[in-house]
């Protein structure tokens, strides 16, 4: 059954995504309306997410913000969909890099890095920063249910000599990399929830006291990986630029899960930015208030 749910829906993809942007933009416009207006997919998520962050911001203003997402939210998944067929000259003049000698200073460093990004403005199209460096690239993701979509995502995702593996393997993946001194960079997104009872951290996050997915730390100082924070803001509509920040270049240094936090501020600039770019459709919160109370977070 997978095989002919496979057969029966790739073909409508691939015919979607040799459309022209302004085609898929076109689209886009008119499945912002069903989704928004008549289906209204987690509108109340979204705007029950927007409102425990800004509490500062009316409900006119909290309405722009969510409409704003949702034309965000479908472009997202069209423009993951023109990934299938998007040519190289045409993804690299719509996703540039703003300082790639950060990720190049290392690469000549010998310094193996542990990326970390999250859901916000587009982490579909990083994969292309293979064609800027030399590192091995390994993107974490889970595993989808039908494997034969899942063959032809990794294939898809992996056109720019990017590895896709999946989360249960990444561990074991850096380890041996780590020890056969093979020169690699890993990319991870981290800003979801994690389950409580496997929560070890909490921290504030957006003003708001939730756990915190600390397990990128913990692979970056097992195995000595630089930890650099990538943040793609939207400059215009199919058009983005990622920016480098190194937030550990020796991470044993830094105590437990300072890290982390660090990250989170760097996103948490993004989103009170731009907050309509952000992925509001996570229950990022549904944690919240549930473990130790900290300092400056809200209740």
């Amino acid at each position: 059954m997978q095989f002919v749910t496979f057969i029966l829906v790739y073909p409508f993809i691939w015919l979607f995504s040799i459309m022209p942007f302004r085609v898929l933009y076109f689209i886009s416009d008119c499945f912002y309306y069903l989704i928004y207006y008549i289906i209204g997919y987690r509108r109340k998520t979204v705007k029950s997410n927007l409102k425990l962050v800004f509490t500062e911001k009316s409900d006119d203003e909290i309405s722009s913000i969510t409409k704003k997402f949702y034309r965000h939210f479908v472009d997202i998944f069209i423009e993951m969909i023109k990934a299938f067929t998007i040519s190289e000259k045409e993804m690299l003049k719509r996703y540039k890099f703003t300082n790639i000698e950060t990720i190049q200073d290392l690469e000549k460093k010998n310094k193996s890095i542990l990326l970390l990004g999250s859901h916000y403005g587009n982490w579909e199209w990083i994969f292309c920063l293979n064609l800027y460096m030399k590192y091995n690239g390994y993107a974490v993701i889970k595993k989808l249910k039908n494997p034969y979509f899942d063959k032809k995502i990794r294939k898809n995702r992996g056109r720019y000599n990017t590895s896709i593996v999946p989360t249960i393997e990444i561990f074991k993946t850096i380890e041996d990399n780590t020890k056969n001194n093979i020169l690699s960079i890993y990319g991870f997104l981290s800003d979801q929830s994690p389950k409580i009872n496997k929560a070890h951290h909490w921290s504030t996050f957006l003003g708001v006291h939730v756990p915190i997915i600390t397990g990128s730390e913990l692979l970056a100082k097992k195995n000595n990986l630089t930890v650099v924070n990538f943040s793609t803001q939207k400059v215009k509509r199919g058009y983005y630029e990622t920016t480098f920040k190194v937030l550990a270049e020796n991470p044993n240094d830094f105590k437990d899960y300072d890290i982390t936090d660090n990250y989170l501020r760097e996103l948490e600039k993004s989103i009170y930015a731009q907050p309509e770019y952000y992925f509001w459709t996570h229950k990022r919160f549904k944690h919240k208030n549930k473990g130790p109370v900290a300092v400056g977070s809200r209740q």
